[in-house]
């Protein structure tokens, strides 16, 4: 085991998403994972039914109670959900600056249910994203927080470049709400872009996947790779865990998290 996440996220109780999922794939991937709970989520497959927010000074001690004794190589940040419990994350990240920030900026769920209060998105752009090593939006998230209208590769290479106009430090900007036989993910940073390609896999299994992608690239941080390898890692590891679903549920599915792990049990 190597690696420590601590994951700052909803709860999803079907298992696909937040900090179910990060669990998951951290732990896949031989990562220690940590967590603190900012909301309870009522969902599965279908959608979002209820959001029940964790009181901020719950989410602050959760934090203080993992960091002052296990500690973290990387923090990863999910679902906030409204502005007072982005307040006392923020305040976390500025005691732990020298740790690797992996911030998916969550807005909605796959199904399209807001995740986030007024006020949550403009907390991530110009408050969050400036203290994150990358910042994860998917084409509706970077939409949202940028003006861009994301449609091509091109337009992510904008919208990516919009995030460091405004203080971020790199942008995954990710095209798997695009178009198109392949998912390009692009990674854009001051001193360029790189792009991360794997084929479109034709299926309703995508619950969780930004969740997972983040927590993937997370926990490769943790483990001392450079950002464009743990991306690639991450990417790689997602496409897998979409390919080999279990194809549970009635709406979108959750991944399969567990792939990387071999089992002698028949």
């Amino acid at each position: 085991m190597k690696g420590r996440v601590l994951i700052i996220a909803g709860s999803d109780p079907s298992g696909g998403a937040g900090i179910q999922a990060d669990i998951k794939t951290v732990t896949a991937l031989g990562g220690y994972a940590a967590t603190a709970i900012t909301a309870i989520t009522v969902q599965n497959t279908n959608g979002v039914s209820a959001v029940h927010p964790v009181a901020p000074d719950i989410i602050a001690a959760q934090i203080d109670a993992v960091m002052s004794d296990i500690g973290a190589d990387t923090i990863k940040i999910g679902m906030i959900g409204n502005v007072e419990a982005a307040q006392v994350i923020l305040a976390a990240l500025e005691r732990n600056k020298d740790i690797s920030i992996v911030l998916d900026p969550v807005l909605a769920a796959t199904s399209g249910d807001a995740l986030g209060a007024d006020g949550v998105a403009a907390f991530i752009k110009y408050r969050l994203a400036p203290l994150a090593t990358v910042i994860t939006p998917n084409r509706d998230e970077a939409e949202a927080l940028t003006g861009v209208c994301v449609i091509d590769r091109q337009s992510q290479i904008e919208a990516g470049e919009a995030f460091l106009a405004f203080g971020a430090t790199t942008a995954l900007v990710k095209g798997g709400h695009l178009s198109g036989k392949v998912v390009e993910d692009v990674l854009v940073t001051q001193d360029g872009v790189e792009v991360f390609a794997n084929p479109r896999i034709d299926t309703t299994s995508i619950h969780g996947t930004g969740c997972t992608l983040a927590s993937a690239i997370a926990v490769g941080l943790a483990q001392g790779l450079a950002l464009p390898l743990a991306v690639k890692c991450a990417s790689d590891y997602v496409h897998m865990a979409i390919k080999t679903a279990p194809g549970f549920g009635a709406g979108c599915g959750p991944l399969n998290h567990g792939h990387t792990v071999k089992s002698d049990i028949s």
